[in-house]
């Protein structure tokens, strides 16, 4: 997103010092919200058998551990059978978090994440629909989704320093290039999987004679 950000604010705006700004507050608030979902996950991986004095003393020491320069504040909730934490840091970040009284990373079930399957999704050019990649989809997106999604990661990825680079060796910018030289993760973020590099093409399957 900060790259995509770079690209797009010096066409936007021809005031380089706000758009220094602009980036500056946008990279600020990524950073922030790292941090929350990182302390988020910290809090979630610490036991909490009850709510006795000695564990929450034991609590307390983890968070020392970790954030010893920060001001660490613990209240136990006996009705809701949790431990809300609370630390702010030197550089004035804030973070709070509930700890529910039982296994670390316990979740109620109906907010445990669902994992997707991923489905066929085989793409051909419509010069030569007889040659097909072999992709796969999120169980939850479309054909036209997934195609869309696939499409605008085509042109990121040859806007990216990756793309450019290639662009400037000379390879052609074409769905060939892009689809085998194209990150997997990059993929799987838009919620599409490569299986092969290289496209296979149709075999016509060819019956015996009806008996």
């Amino acid at each position: 997103m900060l790259e995509l950000l770079k690209r797009v604010l010096p066409k936007a705006t021809h005031d380089a010092q706000l758009a220094g700004k602009i980036y500056q507050a946008v990279e600020s608030e990524l950073k922030s919200k790292a941090r929350a979902l990182a302390f988020e996950k910290f809090c979630d991986k610490i036991e909490l058998p009850n709510l006795e004095h000695k564990t929450i003393d034991d609590v307390k020491l983890q968070l020392a551990a970790s954030f010893g320069d920060g001001d660490i504040t613990l209240k136990p909730d006996k009705k809701d059978k949790s431990l809300v934490v609370e630390v702010s840091l030197p550089d004035g970040g804030q973070f709070s978090s509930t700890i529910k009284v039982g296994p670390a990373g316990a979740t109620d079930s109906e907010e445990q994440e669902v994992t997707l399957k991923f489905v066929p999704f085989p793409v051909c050019l419509p010069g030569d629909k007889e040659l097909v990649w072999l992709l796969a989809k999120r169980e939850n997106l479309s054909p036209e989704e997934a195609g869309i999604a696939l499409a605008k990661l085509e042109d990121e990825f040859w806007a990216s320093k990756t793309g450019q680079k290639l662009i400037r060796d000379r390879v052609e910018r074409s769905f060939p290039e892009f689809i085998a030289r194209v990150a997997g993760g990059f993929l799987s973020e838009v919620g599409l999987k490569r299986h092969y590099k290289t496209p296979e093409p149709v075999k016509p399957l060819r019956t015996g004679p009806k008996r």
